[in-house]
Protein backbone atom coordinates (compact mmCIF):
# COMPACT_ATOMS: atom_id res chain seq x y z
CA UNK A 1 0.00 0.00 0.00
CA UNK A 2 1.36 3.42 -0.95
CA UNK A 3 2.10 5.82 1.92
CA UNK A 4 -0.37 8.56 2.71
CA UNK A 5 0.38 12.23 2.13
CA UNK A 6 0.93 12.69 5.88
CA UNK A 7 3.43 9.81 5.94
CA UNK A 8 5.37 11.19 2.95
CA UNK A 9 5.79 14.70 4.40
CA UNK A 10 7.26 16.04 7.60
CA UNK A 11 7.29 19.41 9.30
CA UNK A 12 10.42 21.54 8.88
CA UNK A 13 12.97 21.55 11.64
CA UNK A 14 13.79 24.62 13.71
CA UNK A 15 16.30 25.86 11.14
CA UNK A 16 13.73 25.40 8.39
CA UNK A 17 11.08 27.30 10.34
CA UNK A 18 13.46 30.19 10.92
CA UNK A 19 14.34 30.34 7.22
CA UNK A 20 10.61 30.31 6.33
CA UNK A 21 9.98 33.15 8.79
CA UNK A 22 12.85 35.24 7.39
CA UNK A 23 11.71 34.60 3.80
CA UNK A 24 8.13 35.61 4.63
CA UNK A 25 9.38 38.83 6.22
CA UNK A 26 11.56 39.56 3.17
CA UNK A 27 8.66 38.94 0.80
CA UNK A 28 6.49 41.28 2.84
CA UNK A 29 8.82 44.16 2.03
CA UNK A 30 7.79 44.04 -1.62
CA UNK A 31 4.42 45.64 -2.33
CA UNK A 32 2.70 46.64 -5.55
CA UNK A 33 3.03 50.44 -5.80
CA UNK A 34 -0.22 52.02 -4.60
CA UNK A 35 -1.76 48.54 -4.60
CA UNK A 36 -4.98 47.62 -2.81
CA UNK A 37 -5.90 44.46 -0.93
CA UNK A 38 -7.04 42.07 -3.67
CA UNK A 39 -7.04 38.85 -1.66
CA UNK A 40 -9.93 36.67 -2.85
CA UNK A 41 -11.02 39.17 -5.51
CA UNK A 42 -10.35 36.92 -8.48
CA UNK A 43 -12.24 33.96 -7.00
CA UNK A 44 -15.21 36.20 -6.15
CA UNK A 45 -15.26 37.72 -9.65
CA UNK A 46 -15.18 34.27 -11.25
CA UNK A 47 -18.01 33.00 -9.05
CA UNK A 48 -19.97 36.18 -9.79
CA UNK A 49 -19.62 35.53 -13.52
CA UNK A 50 -20.83 31.94 -13.20
CA UNK A 51 -23.82 32.94 -11.07
CA UNK A 52 -24.94 35.63 -13.52
CA UNK A 53 -24.69 33.33 -16.55
CA UNK A 54 -26.53 30.57 -14.70
CA UNK A 55 -29.27 33.05 -13.71
CA UNK A 56 -29.77 33.96 -17.37
CA UNK A 57 -29.73 30.31 -18.53
CA UNK A 58 -31.04 28.30 -15.56
CA UNK A 59 -31.81 25.20 -17.64
CA UNK A 60 -28.14 24.95 -18.50
CA UNK A 61 -26.76 25.85 -15.05
CA UNK A 62 -24.24 23.69 -13.25
CA UNK A 63 -26.81 22.72 -10.60
CA UNK A 64 -30.55 22.94 -9.96
CA UNK A 65 -30.27 23.73 -6.24
CA UNK A 66 -31.18 27.41 -6.58
CA UNK A 67 -33.49 29.46 -8.80
CA UNK A 68 -32.66 32.62 -10.74
CA UNK A 69 -33.64 34.95 -7.91
CA UNK A 70 -31.45 33.13 -5.39
CA UNK A 71 -28.52 33.17 -7.81
CA UNK A 72 -28.97 36.89 -8.34
CA UNK A 73 -29.03 37.46 -4.57
CA UNK A 74 -25.76 35.54 -4.22
CA UNK A 75 -24.30 37.43 -7.18
CA UNK A 76 -25.38 40.77 -5.71
CA UNK A 77 -23.64 39.96 -2.41
CA UNK A 78 -20.44 38.97 -4.22
CA UNK A 79 -20.61 42.02 -6.44
CA UNK A 80 -20.91 44.28 -3.41
CA UNK A 81 -17.79 42.71 -1.89
CA UNK A 82 -15.88 43.03 -5.16
CA UNK A 83 -16.88 46.65 -5.68
CA UNK A 84 -15.81 47.62 -2.18
CA UNK A 85 -12.55 45.79 -2.66
CA UNK A 86 -11.76 47.72 -5.86
CA UNK A 87 -12.85 50.92 -4.08
CA UNK A 88 -15.74 51.76 -6.38
CA UNK A 89 -17.06 55.26 -5.78
CA UNK A 90 -20.70 54.20 -5.64
CA UNK A 91 -21.07 50.42 -5.27
CA UNK A 92 -24.87 50.56 -4.96
CA UNK A 93 -25.43 52.39 -8.24
CA UNK A 94 -22.91 50.17 -10.07
CA UNK A 95 -24.62 47.02 -8.82
CA UNK A 96 -27.99 48.44 -9.85
CA UNK A 97 -26.66 49.20 -13.34
CA UNK A 98 -25.50 45.62 -13.76
CA UNK A 99 -28.75 44.10 -12.50
CA UNK A 100 -30.89 46.41 -14.62
CA UNK A 101 -28.72 45.58 -17.62
CA UNK A 102 -29.14 41.80 -17.34
CA UNK A 103 -32.37 41.56 -19.39
CA UNK A 104 -30.69 43.40 -22.29
CA UNK A 105 -27.65 41.13 -22.03
CA UNK A 106 -29.96 38.11 -22.12
CA UNK A 107 -31.67 39.51 -25.22
CA UNK A 108 -28.32 40.07 -26.94
CA UNK A 109 -27.15 36.59 -26.06
CA UNK A 110 -30.32 35.24 -27.65
CA UNK A 111 -29.24 36.87 -30.91
CA UNK A 112 -25.74 35.44 -30.48
CA UNK A 113 -27.22 31.96 -30.05
CA UNK A 114 -29.27 32.43 -33.20
CA UNK A 115 -26.19 33.59 -35.12
CA UNK A 116 -24.24 30.54 -33.97
CA UNK A 117 -27.03 28.14 -34.89
CA UNK A 118 -27.61 29.53 -38.36
CA UNK A 119 -23.91 30.16 -38.99
CA UNK A 120 -22.55 26.72 -38.15
CA UNK A 121 -23.86 23.66 -40.02
CA UNK A 122 -22.37 21.46 -37.30
CA UNK A 123 -24.64 22.98 -34.64
CA UNK A 124 -27.46 20.50 -34.02
CA UNK A 125 -29.28 22.50 -31.35
CA UNK A 126 -29.17 25.58 -29.17
CA UNK A 127 -28.43 23.29 -26.21
CA UNK A 128 -25.25 22.18 -27.94
CA UNK A 129 -24.13 25.78 -28.42
CA UNK A 130 -24.84 26.68 -24.80
CA UNK A 131 -23.06 23.65 -23.39
CA UNK A 132 -20.26 23.01 -25.88
CA UNK A 133 -19.25 26.20 -27.67
CA UNK A 134 -16.45 28.09 -25.88
CA UNK A 135 -17.23 31.24 -27.85
CA UNK A 136 -20.67 31.53 -26.30
CA UNK A 137 -19.17 31.48 -22.81
CA UNK A 138 -16.62 34.10 -23.80
CA UNK A 139 -19.25 36.36 -25.40
CA UNK A 140 -21.60 36.02 -22.43
CA UNK A 141 -18.82 37.01 -20.04
CA UNK A 142 -17.83 39.92 -22.27
CA UNK A 143 -21.37 41.30 -22.38
CA UNK A 144 -21.60 41.20 -18.57
CA UNK A 145 -18.16 42.71 -18.08
CA UNK A 146 -18.90 45.45 -20.61
CA UNK A 147 -21.66 46.85 -18.40
CA UNK A 148 -19.26 47.17 -15.47
CA UNK A 149 -16.57 48.64 -17.72
CA UNK A 150 -18.98 51.34 -18.85
CA UNK A 151 -19.54 52.38 -15.23
CA UNK A 152 -15.86 53.32 -14.98
CA UNK A 153 -14.60 50.31 -13.00
CA UNK A 154 -11.74 48.75 -14.98
CA UNK A 155 -10.30 46.04 -12.72
CA UNK A 156 -13.33 43.85 -11.99
CA UNK A 157 -14.47 43.48 -15.63
CA UNK A 158 -10.88 42.74 -16.65
CA UNK A 159 -10.74 39.89 -14.12
CA UNK A 160 -14.00 38.55 -15.55
CA UNK A 161 -12.73 38.72 -19.13
CA UNK A 162 -9.48 37.00 -18.18
CA UNK A 163 -11.51 34.24 -16.52
CA UNK A 164 -13.23 33.62 -19.85
CA UNK A 165 -9.88 33.90 -21.63
CA UNK A 166 -8.41 31.19 -19.42
CA UNK A 167 -11.40 28.91 -19.95
CA UNK A 168 -11.84 29.39 -23.69
CA UNK A 169 -8.68 30.83 -25.25
CA UNK A 170 -10.75 33.82 -26.45
CA UNK A 171 -9.60 37.26 -25.30
CA UNK A 172 -12.29 39.95 -25.58
CA UNK A 173 -11.51 43.19 -23.77
CA UNK A 174 -14.58 44.44 -21.87
CA UNK A 175 -14.11 47.89 -23.38
CA UNK A 176 -14.86 46.68 -26.92
CA UNK A 177 -18.27 47.48 -28.42
CA UNK A 178 -19.95 44.52 -30.11
CA UNK A 179 -23.36 44.43 -31.78
CA UNK A 180 -26.08 41.76 -31.89
CA UNK A 181 -25.80 38.40 -33.69
CA UNK A 182 -22.10 37.95 -32.93
CA UNK A 183 -20.54 34.54 -33.59
CA UNK A 184 -17.01 33.18 -33.18
CA UNK A 185 -16.61 29.77 -34.80
CA UNK A 186 -14.17 27.46 -32.97
CA UNK A 187 -12.71 30.52 -31.26
CA UNK A 188 -9.28 29.54 -29.97
CA UNK A 189 -6.77 32.38 -30.18
CA UNK A 190 -9.22 35.20 -30.99
CA UNK A 191 -8.15 38.62 -29.66
CA UNK A 192 -10.42 41.71 -29.67
CA UNK A 193 -8.88 44.92 -28.35
CA UNK A 194 -10.29 47.50 -25.98
CA UNK A 195 -11.24 50.22 -28.45
CA UNK A 196 -12.55 47.89 -31.17
CA UNK A 197 -16.08 48.32 -32.46
CA UNK A 198 -17.86 45.42 -34.15
CA UNK A 199 -21.21 45.78 -35.89
CA UNK A 200 -24.20 43.46 -36.18
CA UNK A 201 -24.15 39.96 -37.63
CA UNK A 202 -20.34 39.60 -37.65
CA UNK A 203 -18.67 36.19 -37.78
CA UNK A 204 -15.07 35.45 -36.80
CA UNK A 205 -13.10 32.26 -37.04
CA UNK A 206 -10.22 31.05 -34.86
CA UNK A 207 -6.97 32.99 -34.43
CA UNK A 208 -8.42 36.30 -35.64
CA UNK A 209 -6.79 39.39 -34.13
CA UNK A 210 -8.51 42.77 -34.04
CA UNK A 211 -5.68 44.69 -32.48
CA UNK A 212 -3.42 47.71 -32.28
CA UNK A 213 -0.91 48.59 -35.00
CA UNK A 214 1.48 50.75 -32.99
CA UNK A 215 1.53 52.77 -29.80
CA UNK A 216 2.24 56.43 -29.19
CA UNK A 217 4.98 57.15 -26.67
CA UNK A 218 4.79 60.12 -24.31
CA UNK A 219 7.63 62.46 -23.29
CA UNK A 220 8.39 60.23 -20.30
CA UNK A 221 8.87 57.19 -22.53
CA UNK A 222 5.63 55.53 -21.37
CA UNK A 223 2.94 54.44 -23.79
CA UNK A 224 0.08 56.91 -24.24
CA UNK A 225 -3.17 55.49 -22.89
CA UNK A 226 -6.81 56.30 -23.60
CA UNK A 227 -6.52 56.71 -27.38
CA UNK A 228 -8.29 54.85 -30.19
CA UNK A 229 -5.99 51.92 -31.05
CA UNK A 230 -8.15 49.20 -32.55
CA UNK A 231 -10.18 48.78 -35.77
CA UNK A 232 -13.86 49.32 -36.51
CA UNK A 233 -15.66 46.37 -38.12
CA UNK A 234 -18.92 47.03 -39.96
CA UNK A 235 -22.09 44.96 -40.20
CA UNK A 236 -22.32 41.49 -41.78
CA UNK A 237 -18.55 41.05 -41.97
CA UNK A 238 -16.91 37.61 -42.08
CA UNK A 239 -13.27 37.28 -40.99
CA UNK A 240 -11.65 33.93 -41.64
CA UNK A 241 -9.05 32.03 -39.61
CA UNK A 242 -5.71 33.65 -38.88
CA UNK A 243 -6.58 37.10 -40.19
CA UNK A 244 -4.97 40.08 -38.44
CA UNK A 245 -6.58 43.53 -38.63
CA UNK A 246 -4.74 46.35 -36.89
CA UNK A 247 -4.97 50.07 -36.21
CA UNK A 248 -7.29 52.62 -34.70
CA UNK A 249 -7.87 54.28 -38.08
CA UNK A 250 -8.65 50.99 -39.86
CA UNK A 251 -12.27 50.61 -40.90
CA UNK A 252 -13.72 47.44 -42.46
CA UNK A 253 -16.91 48.36 -44.30
CA UNK A 254 -20.22 46.53 -44.21
CA UNK A 255 -20.57 43.19 -46.02
CA UNK A 256 -16.81 42.62 -46.38
CA UNK A 257 -15.16 39.20 -46.37
CA UNK A 258 -11.60 38.99 -45.03
CA UNK A 259 -9.83 35.80 -46.06
CA UNK A 260 -7.67 33.58 -43.90
CA UNK A 261 -4.14 34.70 -42.95
CA UNK A 262 -4.71 38.24 -44.26
CA UNK A 263 -2.59 41.02 -42.68
CA UNK A 264 -4.56 44.25 -42.92
CA UNK A 265 -3.57 47.69 -41.64
CA UNK A 266 -5.68 49.93 -43.87
CA UNK A 267 -9.38 50.55 -44.36
CA UNK A 268 -11.50 48.53 -46.78
CA UNK A 269 -14.66 49.82 -48.45
CA UNK A 270 -18.01 48.06 -48.11
CA UNK A 271 -18.57 44.81 -50.00
CA UNK A 272 -14.87 44.06 -50.54
CA UNK A 273 -13.33 40.59 -50.62
CA UNK A 274 -9.76 40.64 -49.26
CA UNK A 275 -7.58 37.58 -49.84
CA UNK A 276 -4.02 36.67 -48.98
CA UNK A 277 -1.73 35.52 -51.78
CA UNK A 278 -3.14 32.37 -53.34
CA UNK A 279 -1.46 29.08 -52.50
CA UNK A 280 1.05 27.89 -55.10
CA UNK A 281 0.45 24.38 -56.43
CA UNK A 282 3.60 22.50 -57.42
CA UNK A 283 4.15 19.09 -58.99
CA UNK A 284 2.64 16.18 -57.06
CA UNK A 285 5.15 14.34 -54.88
CA UNK A 286 5.10 10.58 -55.46
CA UNK A 287 6.73 7.74 -53.67
CA UNK A 288 7.34 7.13 -49.97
Amino acid sequence: MSPTFQEETRAPGEAGRELIRQTALALGQFQVPAGRDCVGLRARAERLTDLLIDAMFPRHAEARDTDAAERLEQAFALLDLCLRQVEARNPASTAEALLRGLPEVRRQLGTDLEAAYRGDPAAASLDEILLCYPAFRAIATYRLAHILYQTGIPLLPRIMSEYAHRLTGIDIHPGATIGDYFFIDHGTGVVIGETSTIGRDVKLYQHVTIGAKSFEVGPDGALVKGVKRHPDIGDRVVIYAGATILGGDTRIGDDCTIGGSVWLTHSVSAGTLVLAQSAVTTARVTGK
